[in-house]
């Protein structure tokens, strides 16, 4: 610490929850506290910005969700312009007020965290938000579009188009349906219960929904499900900017930007 700040800042080792290692050598530094005191090395020199790369790439899942709540709150506290580099969106959207998506050193999108998820500029950066990406043929509607979705199903869009195209629906925006009354249709490969809520990972698609209520089917390995989802939510990109969920490219990176 006095080495990266040229002087002593008991502060920053309080406040980041440090000050017993003040004495301790690297080598006795678990993950976590290898992070905070690097955070805190950095603060030390009172910089006018900071650059996170990567901050949580060496931690486990569980000491990763509890590090970045830290400099979450941390980064609250500072009145500091602070870039984030990483390839998790989570970690993003937990940080920062603006996120710029980097494709190929491109920059794609720079945006509000809820505004990539609402409007993503293309179809990379649906499936970066976690978005289901799939390809269709399009036929344009006086309402939008009817989507012929690759493998069998239709789905409506309020998104006029014609041709071969991609779509993007996020997991929460399915609904589950009576697969005999549905126009899309498809296999429960897994169930999950995730914070309240089922992660159903089915064949094509991810669906999250909440548990079934006790007059619906029980969602088992095995059965088929129908499919729905608000024309409005069912985005609609050309098919330039080609992403599969099942033939992903290298990971894009997001930037995130504190203020």
């Amino acid at each position: 610490m006095r080495f990266a700040g040229k002087r002593d800042r008991p502060d920053l080792l309080n406040r980041l929850g440090i000050a017993h290692l003040a004495k301790a050598r690297p080598q006795q530094l678990s993950g976590g506290e290898r992070q905070r005191v690097a955070l805190a090395r950095a603060l030390a020199r009172d910089p006018r910005v900071l650059l996170l790369d990567e901050p949580f790439g060496a931690l486990d899942a569980t000491t990763r969700g509890q590090v970045r709540d830290e400099l979450g709150d941390e980064l609250a506290k500072l009145e500091l312009p602070t870039m984030l580099v990483t390839h998790s969106f989570d970690e993003a959207i937990a940080l920062a007020k603006r996120i710029g998506v980097i494709d190929n050193g491109v920059l794609v999108q720079l945006d509000q965290p809820r505004e990539l998820l609402r409007r993503p500029a293309n179809a990379m950066v649906a499936a970066l938000t976690g978005a289901n990406v799939l390809d269709a043929a399009a036929t344009r509607t006086p309402a939008g579009s009817i989507l012929r979705i690759t493998g069998g199903g239709e789905l409506g869009s309020s998104t006029p188009a014609d041709g071969p195209v991609q779509i993007a629906v996020h997991p929460w925006e399915f609904e589950l349906t009576d697969p005999d009354a549905s126009t899309l249709t498809d296999t429960v490969l897994s169930v999950r219960q995730d914070r309240g809520a089922l992660m159903i990972r089915l064949t094509r698609f991810t669906i999250q929904s909440q548990p079934p209520q006790p007059n619906m089917p029980a969602i088992i390995e095995g059965t088929n499900v129908g499919l729905r989802a608000a024309p409005s939510d069912v985005r609609v990109f050309p098919l330039a900017s080609r992403t599969t969920t099942g033939d992903m490219p290298p990971a894009p990176t997001p930037i995130a930007a504190k203020r």
